[in-house]
């Protein structure tokens, strides 16, 4: 991008079409990942396994079951916050939070 104003970074960001906005959902790989990928970092799929770093689930471990390109948000399996009336609700977490430990078959 051209600008470094943060209200036309968060423009862009927002008013981007749903395929460019996969690049956004980018997270971290694991260190052996790193080393035989030779990058730092690739977008999250579902069915990878990652690790939250960051949250209530932090530490928790699990396969991404969603990912929700228009929120930037993923869903891992296992996490679920309980509301006032009892129901269960899955709890989406940042990509930026999560870091992959395992791709998916066809990635790797």
């Amino acid at each position: 991008m051209v600008t470094k104003q943060p209200r036309k970074q968060r423009l862009a960001i927002y008013s981007a079409p749903l395929h460019a906005r996969h690049k956004y959902l980018s997270a971290p790989l694991s260190r052996e990942l790193r080393s035989k990928h030779k990058t730092r970092s690739l977008p999250v799929r579902k069915g990878d396994r990652v690790r939250i770093l960051s949250g209530d689930f932090k530490k928790h471990e699990g396969e991404v079951v969603k990912v929700d390109t228009k929120s930037q948000r993923v869903q891992v399996e296992g996490t679920s916050v309980t509301k006032a009336d009892g129901t269960q609700v899955p709890s989406m977490t940042k990509a930026s939070n999560v870091v992959i430990l395992k791709l998916v078959e066809d990635r790797e």
